[in-house]
């Protein structure tokens, strides 16, 4: 007797459900939904909560936490054009995390129960329903707890007075990611930069998703040779 094909309830919380899907995880997690109704995850109240995100939180927390972090530097003696250099190292930094994190983390492979679930509430949640607006930042909590071996690999690779300058500078690539990545999907720009990022990034949403992995910019899809094929023909996505 064949096994029944596992169907998800859309109508019910979603977290919990989308392991059963097994190795047909990734080919129904980018099959988009376009829809500014998110989906529910839990049935619980507080968890729910929790997975919800305006847009404005990003840059209200976490820009005083990188002016912190910034005068710490000063503090410490340094100038402010040795400062700001540190900054654009930071927010240079994180562009290469930026890029590191979707293409490995965000688009691994999953099949199993618990791995599909994770990726899920990761970033599969967001191809899922890309224009759910209060899921497409980061939640906060979730940010101050990889704020943590964020910090320590800053350590290893700076002094301890350079350090801080550095980690504000990356959590400041990172505030400008998110609210870069939020305008793509809801803003409607009308400079060519910008509507040509948004256009590079729906690209990757809705035709080829194992390329394009650039949110703030090309840059590491060029280096990395993973420019959409449209892109490297020379055509507009």
């Amino acid at each position: 007797m064949v096994a029944q094909e596992f169907t998800v309830d859309l109508s019910k919380p979603l977290v919990f459900q989308v392991g059963h899907l097994g190795e047909a995880y990734q080919d129904w997690v980018h099959q988009p939904i376009v829809s500014k109704e998110g989906p529910r995850f839990f049935a619980n109240d507080f968890l729910e909560f929790l997975t919800c995100t305006v847009w404005w939180a990003i840059p209200t927390i976490w820009l005083p936490v990188v002016c912190w972090f910034i005068t710490m530097s000063v503090r410490m003696g340094h100038t402010i054009p040795e400062v700001a250099l540190m900054v654009m190292s930071g927010v240079f930094l994180w562009t290469l995390i930026e890029y590191t994190l979707h293409r490995f983390l965000f688009h691994m492979k999953t099949k199993t129960y618990w791995a599909n679930t994770a990726h899920y509430l990761l970033h599969g949640c967001h191809h899922k329903h890309p224009m759910d607006g209060l899921r497409l930042v980061f939640p906060p909590a979730a940010t101050a707890i990889l704020c943590v071996p964020f910090w320590n690999m800053v350590k290893l690779i700076a002094t301890p007075s350079t350090t801080p300058a550095l980690f504000g500078g990356g959590l400041l690539g990172y505030v400008m990611y998110d609210c870069t990545h939020y305008y793509l999907h809801h803003g409607q720009p009308s400079k060519d930069l910008a509507r040509n990022l948004k256009r590079y990034h729906l690209n990757h949403h809705f035709r080829v998703q194992s390329k394009g992995f650039g949110i703030t910019s090309r840059l590491w899809d060029i280096v990395f040779e993973t420019l959409p094929p449209s892109e490297i023909s020379g055509k507009t996505c």
